[in-house]
């Protein structure tokens, strides 16, 4: 029997530029062989025939729609180099959720399409409460059974902002922003069920803790993944996903024991 911690663990991958984090030697793909998993959440780069094909390598992908985009810029230095931003416009997203259903034609390995961050979505000037249906209609356009993932945080914990979106998404990919709050996973994990009933949730699992601009202590980290094996072992989670290959070299310690404690659930 495969691994439930490999068969459903996913890594984001991409090179993803944050204050504070170098540059990363790890390309795309290699995150989900270094930490053991089946799957890709694919981010920061274009949804295009080059990406997918460097990530038929692995069982399972997912394709970012929200969508993150590269702009030239210019450094303190003098220097010219590139930031990253979000596009969430719904005309825009709607069109990448067609172009995901598209390619997912040619490249069998495309389970579905995710959002991050949905909050940039909602706060667009161009939502309404259809924009969660039209994304649907459009990831459905060419490929039928797509699986529609949405980013979570367990401080949206605002039903109303949900109610759009109930119908229409597959997969909440739920995270705890503050790794000081990993403490009460059971907790999240259960409202989110109460917010989202009858939903796939995939916890996610930080290296980084974003906030205080640090490796996640390995402490929580090993808080979290032993609730997220025990959620797994009783059908409460669907699934984990690991962000992300571009910090493997930055929290080589957080990376490490994340594979090994994945590598482990196997023996």
């Amino acid at each position: 029997m495969k691994n439930p911690m490999t068969s459903r663990g996913w890594c984001w991958e991409g090179s993803g530029f944050d204050p504070g984090v170098e540059p990363t030697i790890y390309g795309v793909g290699e995150g989900a062989v270094f930490f053991g998993v089946d799957g890709a959440n694919y981010i920061f780069h274009p949804n295009n025939e080059i990406a997918f094909e460097k990530l038929s390598h692995l069982p399972h992908v997912t394709a970012e729609i929200s969508k993150w985009e590269w702009v030239e810029t210019q450094a303190a230095t003098g220097r010219f180099t590139f930031a990253q931003r979000i596009a969430a416009s719904t005309p825009r997203v709607v069109r990448e959720a067609e172009n995901v259903s598209r390619l997912a034609q040619r490249f069998p390995n495309i389970d579905g399409a995710f959002i991050d961050d949905t909050h940039a979505v909602i706060g667009d000037e161009t939502y309404t409460t259809d924009t969660p249906r039209r994304i649907r209609e459009a990831l459905d356009r060419h490929t039928a059974d797509l699986d529609f993932w949405i980013v979570v945080y367990t401080h949206e914990d605002a039903p109303e902002m949900w109610a759009p979106w109930r119908d229409v998404v597959d997969v909440v990919n739920l995270w705890i922003w503050d790794c000081r709050n990993l403490v009460d996973i059971d907790r999240h994990i259960d409202v989110c069920h109460a917010m989202f009933p009858g939903k796939d949730v995939v916890m996610g699992v930080y290296m980084r803790d974003y906030p205080s601009k640090a490796p996640v202590p390995l402490s929580c980290l090993e808080t979290e993944m032993e609730a997220i094996a025990r959620h797994l072992a009783d059908g409460s989670l669907a699934g984990y996903n690991i962000l992300g290959n571009c910090l493997i070299d930055q929290h080589p310690e957080q990376a490490a024991f994340l594979r090994d404690f994945i590598a482990a659930a196997g023996d």
